[in-house]
């Protein structure tokens, strides 16, 4: 039986397959959707550490909520 020659997975191939790095960049994105849309409402770029603590006090967990919901319902 031929044997297939596999690379190793690189610690960088690690990191963007696990599920903590994707639940980090999916948080990510909606940080960055606060930020411009908040951004947009005060007509100046508010940061990214102001976004970040805003949608944090105001949207993390109804988020985070919805996910866990949403991956329970799936086959």
């Amino acid at each position: 039986m031929p044997s297939e020659t596999k690379e190793p997975l690189n610690s960088n191939d690690l990191l963007k397959n696990s599920s903590l790095y994707k639940e980090f960049q999916a948080e990510r994105e909606e940080i960055l959707k606060h930020k411009w849309i908040e951004s947009e409402k005060a007509g100046h770029d508010i940061g990214f550490e102001n976004a970040l603590t805003d949608w944090i006090v105001k949207h993390r967990s109804k988020w985070r909520r919805s996910r866990v919901s949403a991956s329970q319902h799936q086959p």
